[in-house]
């Protein structure tokens, strides 16, 4: 078995009077996908947030590979909701971006981008800016830019949200062949019961809030995954039967 990569031990987040997330306890192997389902404003997103310490908790914590998270991390990448794109860069500056952030100008300057965008689909693209790209393709720039920077842990809230199902549907495969690839520890915020049983080796749902692990479900899937024939099988529907019921909508 995989060493422990996340360990979240009692994490309990309030905003003045309202608790956001109580008593939150769950392990994530080295190189696991998990994805976390739950209601609305039942406290995903402050997780993560917590997970990538952006934000901090009044009570437990969070170790990384056996280090407490007291702020960001050069081993941990996120990817939110929104691209983030800076609108003046091109493609090619916006993929650099975080590397020079995290190790200067010179090491975004001389990294070969090039393996990223074509696994990206992004080639020829590279001196397009934000506005000339479609969101599918604005959202592949923003997990390269993650990417680059090579992070042990890829946190990821929401990232393909606001896209159409074709769209969401590629980029989900994209995220796939990715994990499979560099063998990166995941942990994806969805809406989507589909989407976390196509994509993951674990799901962890969520309470209404306060937020609370209240069902980690394993998915016993073969991999690779492919969507079609993936999502005709009596298994894959079995577990979204079982997932809508704990999310109350089975």
């Amino acid at each position: 078995m995989a060493p422990t990569a996340i360990a979240i031990n009692g994490v309990t987040k309030r905003f003045g009077g309202l608790t956001a997330l109580e008593n939150v306890t769950a392990d994530i192997r080295d190189r696991e996908f998990v994805s976390i389902l739950g209601p609305s404003g039942c406290g995903k997103s402050t997780l993560l947030r917590i997970l990538a310490g952006l934000v901090g908790c009044e009570e437990g914590g969070i170790d990384i590979f056996g280090g407490r998270v007291s702020g960001p991390r050069d081993d941990v990448g996120v990817v939110f909701q929104t691209s983030n794109l800076l609108p003046w860069l091109n493609i090619e500056a916006n993929l650099r971006l975080g590397l020079e952030i995290r190790r200067g100008k010179a090491a975004a300057r001389d990294a070969d981008i090039g393996p990223m965008v074509e696994t990206l689909g992004l080639k020829g693209f590279e001196k397009h800016f934000p506005h000339q790209l479609s969101g599918g393709m604005r959202h592949r720039v923003a997990i390269g830019q993650t990417l680059l920077c090579d992070p042990r842990v890829l946190l990821m809230d929401e990232p393909f949200g606001a896209l159409d199902a074709l769209t969401r549907d590629r980029l989900n495969m994209e995220l796939l062949r990715i994990w499979q690839r560099d063998a990166k520890t995941v942990v994806l915020i969805t809406h989507s019961i589909a989407e976390a049983v196509l994509l993951s080796d674990r799901v962890l749902v969520m309470s209404e809030r306060p937020g609370r692990i209240i069902r980690d479900v394993t998915i016993d899937l073969p991999r690779p995954r492919d969507p079609s024939r993936t999502r005709e099988s009596a298994a894959f529907g079995e577990y979204v039967v079982e997932l809508s019921r704990l999310m109350g909508v089975g």
